[in-house]
């Protein structure tokens, strides 16, 4: 049987009889780590084998671990960096930043499968903007798209080198929200054509094996719907920036979505997306979350695999 369309995160440093019952029957595609899962390199590599034993299969293990503000293994037994934007404000020169950008990955990559996990949630595609939010902006790689997008394959070149999976993010853009999508739903009011910047980079990437969305609403092209829940954003991804990998939600616990949880999962699923990404091992969260995700099935499997 195919596992179910959804990614979980687990509460602490390891599994307990309960949760690892939970994931036994829930089956879900892959898991995510979290600062609160982490503790030292032998901690999570236990925690790893315990989630895949959980599910008897080797279930993809994702981490945000992009350097910077956003990392979840932290020093002293892991690399610390810049984020992004200063790491790449400080190198003269487009040469220079894909080629420390790109040996940062390949140092992340290999820290990643030390410890079992085998997918980062990079590159950052999103374009800087004056107007985005400071949760973004210097996790960005810069304001000029395609810049942005040579910046990006760097990224994913570094992670793949490392047999690590990279997942692009935000698609389709997410530099021109002012709002953090965490606390409220950000409205992007740019025109189509200016939203071609934005789409550029996730198209010159769009070879890559996974994507995830942002949950942005542009209301040039729908204005009712973030476009995680969007069947036009989601068309626009899969037929104009020609993303044809495996399209993951971003956090559904997220406040920018309305709604229950199996509203939100429902909504996600019939948009388009193959899989919906739920993060905080919360058992009351994650129990509607994996009743409404359905089995991988047809071309959402086809891509899982």
């Amino acid at each position: 049987m195919a596992p179910r369309a959804v990614i979980l995160g687990c509460a602490g440093l390891t599994l307990g009889p309960e949760e690892r019952r939970f994931f036994a029957g829930a089956d879900p595609w892959g898991f995510i780590l979290f600062g609160r899962n982490v503790e030292s390199p032998e901690q999570v590599a236990r925690l790893t084998a315990e989630l895949r034993a959980a599910v008897g299969r080797d279930a993809p293990i994702l981490i945000d671990q992009e350097g910077g503000r956003v990392a979840r293994l932290r020093a002293p037994a892991w690399r610390e960096w810049l984020p992004a934007l200063d790491e790449c404000a400080r190198l003269p020169g487009l040469d220079l930043r894909v080629r420390a950008m790109y040996l940062r990955y390949r140092l992340i990559a290999a820290e990643l499968r030390a410890l079992g996990i085998d997918v980062n949630c990079a590159p950052v595609l999103d374009v800087a903007r004056v107007e985005t939010h400071d949760v973004l902006r210097n996790r960005c790689y810069g304001e000029d798209a395609a810049e942005v997008a040579a910046i990006g394959r760097a990224v994913a070149d570094g992670l793949l080198a490392g047999g690590a999976l990279p997942v692009m993010k935000h698609m389709p853009g997410q530099g021109r929200a002012a709002l953090d999508s965490h606390l409220a739903p950000p409205r992007v009011t740019a025109s189509r054509d200016e939203l071609e910047a934005d789409f550029s980079p996730f198209r010159a990437l769009a070879d890559l094996p996974m994507a995830m969305t942002g949950h942005v609403v542009y209301a040039a092209l729908d204005p009712d719907a973030p476009a995680t829940l969007s069947a036009t954003m989601v068309r626009l991804m899969r037929e104009e920036i020609g993303f044809g990998g495996l399209l993951m939600t971003d956090d559904v616990s997220m406040r920018a979505l309305s709604g229950d949880f199996t509203d939100r999962v429902a909504r996600a699923v019939a948009a388009g997306c193959d899989i919906v990404l739920h993060c905080n091992g919360k058992p009351e969260e994650m129990a509607p979350v994996v009743a409404a995700a359905p089995r991988l099935a047809g071309r959402a499997l086809a891509r899982a695999e």
